[in-house]
């Protein structure tokens, strides 16, 4: 018989919950498995994810999608996965349904263009998150809605759109570079600011920040707490998920190492977090995917599966073998892109150091709001350089140089307009492009070694560079000029390699291979996989440890036999690698016991 941990988070739950935090902390198995014992208690619950790489379906074994799906093991429980491609596709349809066959073809083809952006998903997107906050019609019947948000940097975008487009709107600004997302926003004022309304009401919503105990993490979710705050949501639970607890250590040199750095860590829990209501879940030997799984992950003592146990170490690549591939062409772009939370930050950082070692020049970026590379290096090497793709950053570069350049002869009059154009969220989207086509123009010369952000909006900054494409490619194609584009040096496996990063278990491989099928759909082929902090590869002897190596075997096997090109694995190690040295030991694989 196990017994069912008392969670405060879930405790007296008001009618709204978000779960959020960094990626890969368990937010999705945890609001999976909150919706499963809110609807067994009898409430009727509809479980949203907002997360462009969302694998709710994937958790629960069957697809759901963009509609409203009942969960058929699970009475009372339906499901949603909003789609931004799909919201964005239905948002251009409203707006250019009604022209198409009445203004000319060359009209509506520039009105669908004006609509192709990441800005119009990002709104179309929010559009369909505010109605379920707002519209009675669609969500009178549930009890609660539980939301799984994107990682951490997007959720906090996301939430803080309603004041940046209401500020926009009702200072009625907007001309043609924003015409076509902009068009559809001003009726929905009302909706927008009814939902500000409901996620600021302590009575109607409760965020739940996921965290790891790991000091990236928490302090990750320390920022979340202020940013949220400072927008309206005050009433946050903390939940520390995956603790090895000390029952699991036994004689395992590595699993006690595990468990005096999370123990530490949570001694020094940032002060700000001390101060809110906090769960602690133990870490499981079971994948949390599929009803049986999700239905044991409050439990304190869940049933343990029967079978075999991993004894010899895994016998797999390292990384060292494909930083000496890349090294070879002396410069080019190195791209790590996957789920978040699979480590592609310090991978990202692993690889940069190394290359540097080796008197590489190398600049190492992110576009990930939520990654902290310095934190990270916690030092630095002669040849490498580091910086971030900060969008309001690049939203005042890109803003001072349209002033300087377009704006350099127009009265005051014109000269206001333009300003006023620029403070349209959607020049975020122009500069953020324009940021990172520089970085692939740099790795002509040395290596670019860039984290990205998490799967679903990596695709998005993709699509950008795409339409960026096919526009230049229509505008040249019938001059008999050359040219070359972003994505085509993207599409250059001698000018960029992509490293798809993932975890041995089932949710980040499946992940992985929908973003593999994304990239090659775009014409990039992936050039390796990586496998993170594989406990398989690691010489361990804690039984609960165990039965994670050998829960791992079939998916290290499915990504060397069937997805990619060649792979490597990174075991888990007993220090965080944090600081040049560490990041150098993940290059050979480090000390594993």
């Amino acid at each position: 018989m196990t017994e069912t941990a008392v969670l405060l988070f879930l405790q007296q739950p008001p009618r709204f919950l978000f779960f959020t935090g960094k990626g890969g902390v368990g937010k999705t198995s945890i609001a999976c498995a909150s919706a499963i014992k809110l609807a067994e208690a009898g409430r009727s619950v509809l479980l949203v994810s907002t997360d462009p790489a969302s694998n709710v379906g994937q958790v629960f074994g069957l697809a759901i999608g963009n509609r409203i799906t009942p969960i058929p093991a699970v009475a009372n429980l339906s499901a949603l996965e909003i789609d931004p491609e799909a919201a964005a596709r239905a948002y251009r349809e409203r707006l250019v349904g009604p022209v198409r066959g009445v203004l000319p073809d060359d009209v509506v083809k520039g009105i669908e263009e004006s609509l192709s952006g990441a800005c119009t998903t990002e709104i179309a997107a929010f559009d369909e998150f505010t109605a379920l906050l707002t519209d009675s019609t669609l969500t009178a019947q549930y009890d609660h809605i539980l939301f799984d948000t994107a990682p951490t940097g997007h959720t906090i975008r996301l939430l803080q759109l309603p004041g940046a487009w209401s500020g926009f709107l009702e200072a009625g600004k907007g001309d043609a570079s924003c015409l076509g997302p902009l068009a559809g926003l001003e009726k929905q004022r009302t909706q927008y600011r009814a939902a500000v309304d409901a996620l600021a009401d302590p009575m109607q919503t409760r965020l739940v920040l996921v965290a790891r105990a790991q000091s990236a993490s928490l302090r990750e979710v320390a920022r979340t707490h202020h940013e949220l705050a400072a927008i309206g949501l005050s009433r946050q639970h903390l939940v520390i998920n995956g603790i090895l607890s000390h029952a699991e250590v036994g004689d395992d040199p590595l699993a006690a190492a595990i468990h005096q750095r999370e123990q530490a860590v949570l001694v020094d829990l940032p002060e700000v977090l001390r101060e809110l209501p906090r769960d602690e879940l133990a870490l499981k030997a079971f994948n949390l995917v599929g009803l049986d799984a999700l239905r044991q992950m409050f439990d304190s003592h869940p049933a343990q599966p029967a079978g075999e146990t991993h004894a010899a170490r895994l016998d797999a690549p390292s990384l060292a073998a494909l930083v000496d591939g890349i090294a070879a062409d002396g410069h080019g772009l190195v791209m790590l892109m996957g789920k978040g939370g699979v480590g592609k930050t310090t991978l990202a950082a692993a690889v940069a150091v190394e290359l540097a070692s080796r008197g590489l020049p190398v600049h190492l970026t992110t576009s990930d709001p939520a990654a902290h590379l310095a934190e990270t290096l916690d030092g630095s090497l002669p040849s490498l350089t580091v910086s971030r793709i900060e969008p309001r950053a690049e939203t005042e570069r890109y803003r001072q140089h349209v002033l300087a350049t377009k704006g350099k002869d127009l009265d005051d009059q014109g000269r206001a307009l333009l300003e006023e154009d620029l403070r349209s969220p959607c020049t975020e989207e122009i500069a953020v492009f324009q940021a990172f086509s520089r970085f692939i123009r740099e790795a002509g010369r040395k290596f670019v070694v860039m984290d990205t952000a998490p799967t679903g909006h990596t695709l998005l900054l993709l699509d950008a560079t795409g339409a960026y494409h096919r526009e230049i490619a229509r505008q040249m194609g019938g001059k008999g000029m050359h040219f070359t584009t972003p994505m085509m040096q993207l599409q250059d496996p001698k000018q960029t390699k992509v490293l798809i990063v993932t975890l041995a278990e089932t949710t980040p491989v499946l992940e992985a291979v929908a973003l593999q099928s994304d990239l090659r759909r775009a014409g990039i082929e992936p050039w390796a996989w990586i496998v993170n902090t594989s406990v398989a590869a690691a010489s361990v002897s804690s039984p609960l440890l165990r039965r994670r190596a050998a829960n791992e075997l079939r998916e290290i096997d499915a990504v060397a036999t069937q997805h990619a090109a060649q792979y490597a694995v990174v075991p888990l190690l007993k220090e965080e690698p944090v600081g040049v040295e560490r990041l150098r030991e993940l290059i050979e694989g480090g000390d594993r016991v």
